[in-house]
């Protein structure tokens, strides 16, 4: 792999991991937002659990999506084209 692919990827990386911290700020801001409605409005049901638990499983995946994926090598490329009978190693 060159230099300059792998400085690409780590941009990629160090801009969704910028990307994630951004969404996460917004969740934690709207829905301490609408907690602070909800309890202005009285309390009662806790509606705002709907939009903290749909919203929760994007930020889940997003998180996923930043820290805990990693990318592709080409030995596992490599390893992939030749289990499938592929690549220039028939």
């Amino acid at each position: 792999m060159s230099d300059d692919y792998e400085r690409e990827q780590a941009i990629k990386r160090l801009e969704e991991k910028r990307d994630f911290v951004r969404h996460l700020v917004a969740y934690l801001s709207v829905n301490c937002f609408l907690v602070i409605v909800w309890a202005a409005s009285g309390g009662g049901y806790f509606w705002p659990i709907w939009v903290i638990a749909g919203w929760g499983i994007g930020i889940i995946m997003h998180a996923w999506n930043a820290f805990a994926s990693r990318p592709i090598t080409e030995e596992e490329i490599r390893r992939e084209m030749k289990h499938h009978g592929g690549g220039a190693n028939r």
